[in-house]
């Protein structure tokens, strides 16, 4: 599942292309992807035409477009979803990509499921093989609302070491299920809670009142290091991810030790990297640098 840097990344391309561009159509091969929230009445495609797009911003793993009339259009990528920008053509019951390279030529990018048009006659269309991503369309008080639920994003300068040890200490749960949870901290998932852990050298099956203040401070900074890394090299592509231009990201090149099971540990301690499952999640850790 994309997480903060590969959707963070999808929303700093999307910014800087579609601020101030209107809604003038849509289409749609999936009905349940296009819905109203909240108290919002009505057909979905007639409430966004003629909508303009004011912001692009992210909170956790979802990007909002702040439209008028106070309306937001909130998109999760979930677990293979990703926008695309370009423009596309009907054809054999398909969408085409009129240029060519990755939009057309790189399959994840084909599975399009939905199409606003834009009054610059670009399009920004989602593709999505699995149909589990939702584009959901909210009033702005009520969408600021749900969003308040989320934890603190842990790239935020609020975001201190102090507030991390006040989430962090004394908890009785695993740590990696705790800082991929949503409520706790926003925009973590498997990739980069694999491999902060890695960095931190704290196994994945550790129970975070057992964790010293030492360790939490490491924790904290090999979070944002992990994040940082993956915003810049524009997110992690090892399965389904791509960029709004079709593209893939490259941090699947510098992962620590997410998918890395059976290969030597890059901390040359001579083990290899062991995955189990913790959660539900297939887990990935070093047996020698994360004793548990």
């Amino acid at each position: 599942m994309p997480e903060l840097p590969e959707v963070e990344s999808s929303v700093r391309y999307i910014r800087s292309k579609v601020l101030g561009r209107t809604f003038v159509d849509v289409w749609t091969d999936t009905l349940k992807m296009g819905v109203c929230k909240g108290s919002i009445k009505g057909d979905f495609k007639e409430l966004v035409l003629g909508k303009k797009i004011l912001s692009v911003k992210r909170r956790a793993k979802n990007i909002i477009f702040e439209l008028s009339d106070n309306f937001s259009l909130l998109v999760h990528y979930k677990m293979t979803g990703h926008l695309l920008l370009g423009r596309w053509t009907r054809k054999d019951k398909g969408w085409v990509s009129d240029v060519a390279g990755p939009l057309r030529d790189d399959k994840m990018n084909s599975y399009i499921r939905f199409i606003f048009f834009l009054d610059n006659e670009e399009q920004l269309a989602f593709s999505d093989v699995r149909k589990f991503g939702k584009i959901e369309l909210w009033r702005d008080s009520e969408l600021a609302k749900e969003l308040s639920l989320l934890g603190p994003e842990p790239l935020c300068e609020k975001f201190d070491l102090s507030e991390f040890k006040k989430i962090i200490s004394g908890k009785k749960r695993i740590i990696k299920p705790l800082i991929m949870d949503q409520k706790i901290i926003a925009g973590i998932g498997n990739i980069y809670a694999t491999d902060a852990l890695w960095l931190s050298g704290i196994h994945p099956e550790r129970r975070a009142d057992s964790l010293s203040e030492k360790e939490i401070n490491n924790l904290f900074s090999a979070i944002r290091t992990v994040l940082k890394q993956g915003i810049e090299n524009r997110g992690d592509s090892m399965v389904d991810f791509r960029l709004p231009d079709g593209s893939k990201g490259k941090y699947q090149n510098y992962q620590k030790a997410y998918g890395k099971d059976g290969k030597k540990c890059e901390n040359k301690c001579g083990s290899t990297i062991k995955k189990i499952k913790v959660g539900g999640r297939g887990t990935y850790f070093c047996p020698v640098c994360q004793k548990k």
